[in-house]
């Protein structure tokens, strides 16, 4: 009778902690901070079916793009960016109900010092922070997705590729331009950069 007991209190212990486990995971502020963060590190892996995991249906951000061309617009830009690592500084989350607003300065930094000077110069120097909305579209508690992405400092034309934004035509200022793949080539034997279609895909 006594070891039954131990066992029946012992379970329900472990069963109480890990529902309080749980119920400390699922608050909607934790699930957005980690989201987030995971969402980062699938577009540093380039892994473009996770990240399209992560974006909501009705995507849509204060460039004009929907969830479709998002991804082309991530994918493009990050083919010129060795070893991408994407760092936010003190971000902060506001909940509410089904919404959640993270925000928070965003750092992209490469692999390659050309490039990276580049990023520091358009992206990492902005003076406001960037904001992404979530939206949690079940009753499941870690069931979020990104719905927009602003940040009122970063232009972009609407024809432009993201990728184009570290690619300034030699000798011009402010100009969007896909570089050559013989210039990248050139400068992947020089510098080891990423090349598209290789690990910079």
């Amino acid at each position: 009778m006594i070891p039954f007991r131990r066992g029946f209190y012992g379970g329900l212990t472990i069963a109480l902690c890990v529902g309080l486990y749980l119920f400390w995971l699922w608050q909607p502020e934790r699930q957005v901070r980690r989201h987030t963060e995971n969402l980062f590190r699938a577009i540093e892996r380039r892994d473009w079916e996770a990240v399209a995991e992560f974006i909501g249906n009705d995507y849509q951000d204060q460039w004009g793009d929907d969830r479709a061309r998002v991804l082309e617009r991530l994918r493009e830009g990050l083919r010129y960016v060795c070893s991408p690592r994407i760092t936010a500084s003190n971000p902060s989350v506001q909940v509410e109900a089904r919404r959640a607003v993270w925000v928070s300065k965003i750092m992209l930094s490469s692999g390659d010092e050309e490039v990276k000077t580049l990023l520091d110069e358009r992206i990492n120097s902005l003076p406001t922070p960037f904001t992404l909305e979530w939206h949690r579209i079940s009753r499941k508690p870690w069931d979020w997705k990104l719905a927009r992405v602003s940040n009122p400092a970063f232009e972009i034309p609407a024809d432009t590729y993201w990728g184009q934004l570290i690619s300034p035509v030699p000798g011009a200022t402010d100009s969007w331009q896909i570089p050559h793949r013989e210039a990248v080539a050139g400068k992947a034997e020089s510098r080891g950069a990423c090349l598209p279609g290789n690990n910079g895909q």
